[in-house]
């Protein structure tokens, strides 16, 4: 069953984890200001931060593109289960904190291969009485075992919300699109793929810093093309939702991204650079900063 992941002993958890290397799931964190991290993924953070200084506004819009697109999914498309694949570690506003504050018995199962994202699973799992949320300790590059772990919680009866938000380019092109194809052929018809790839089209000097910083630590880090990203959804059959595959910011803005409390100044100016990321507010976004492209979209 799904939950089994969570029995495993925290002495063979901790084996499984590899503090010296950074790990997408825990550079991701830093950036988010979370604190489930070593000091390799801060060094790979402030590195990538160093390389383009307003980076933090690609991660955070990001979620902030998660965020309106499960809203639109629970609210206009009456979707009540998701697949979320490629988690993260907990932070605030998970898919199921949108989904169930819409539709109580949404139902949501997250899947992560990083053993510190399992270990703190247990926050990903406090789904209100009336829906259902699960946690899947699985690999991308396993779909058939996610789908078969799945399926203890989500009826493949029903449209399904697979989530790829900022994972495929961790994914070279010969295992991505085949990934992709078979969980959508997989859910049945009405199902939504929500979808979002770093880009090189928008600000190529910038990401390209970037990219260098984390292929250096050993990353994969696949740059695609907008018509490479649409690619994921043509050869599934989808049609994309308006207004396409587009920089995360011009998906259905709402111009309602929250806004971080901020500290007193003194304690604000002690801080490092990357620290600093947590308190920013990205609502001055413009076109220059983002090297995120995201899109939605329904299969017939």
């Amino acid at each position: 069953m799904p939950g089994d992941a969570l029995s495993q002993d925290p002495a063979e958890l901790r084996k499984r984890i590899d503090s010296s290397k950074a790990h997408p799931a825990r550079v991701y964190d830093v950036f988010l200001g979370g604190k489930d991290h070593y000091p390799a993924d801060r060094d790979a953070a402030a590195a990538g931060l160093a390389a383009n200084p307003r980076g933090y506004l690609d991660v955070r819009h990001n979620r902030d593109f998660l965020r309106r697109a499960v809203t639109t999914l629970a609210e206009e498309d009456g979707i009540r289960q998701f697949l979320d694949i490629g988690t993260g570690l907990p932070t605030a506003e998970n898919v199921h904190q949108i989904a169930q504050r819409i539709a109580p018995e949404s139902r949501v199962v997250y899947v992560d291969n990083d053993p510190v994202v399992l270990a703190h699973a247990r926050a990903l799992l406090t789904s209100g009485p009336e829906g259902r949320t699960d946690y899947i300790d699985a690999d991308l590059k396993s779909p058939e075992r996610i789908l078969e772990l799945a399926s203890g919680t989500l009826d493949y009866g029903r449209p399904v919300a697979l989530c790829l938000v900022a994972i495929l380019h961790f994914v070279e092109d010969e295992e991505a699109y085949p990934i992709v194809r078979g969980l959508m052929d997989a859910l049945p018809a009405g199902s939504r793929l929500v979808l979002s790839h770093l880009t090189e089209d928008l600000n190529p000097e910038n990401i390209r810093a970037v990219q260098r910083t984390y292929t250096e630590r050993g990353f994969t880090f696949v740059l695609r093309s907008r018509n490479d990203i649409e690619r994921f959804f043509t050869e599934t059959g989808l049609k994309v939702a308006e207004p396409g595959v587009v920089p995360v910011h011009r998906w259905r803005p709402d111009h309602a991204a929250p806004v971080p409390e901020q500290p007193e100044e003194s304690y604000l100016a002690g801080l490092e650079d990357i620290e600093k990321v947590r308190y920013k507010d990205i609502n001055d976004v413009t076109d220059a900063d983002i090297n995120v492209y995201g899109g939605l979209g329904a299969k017939g």
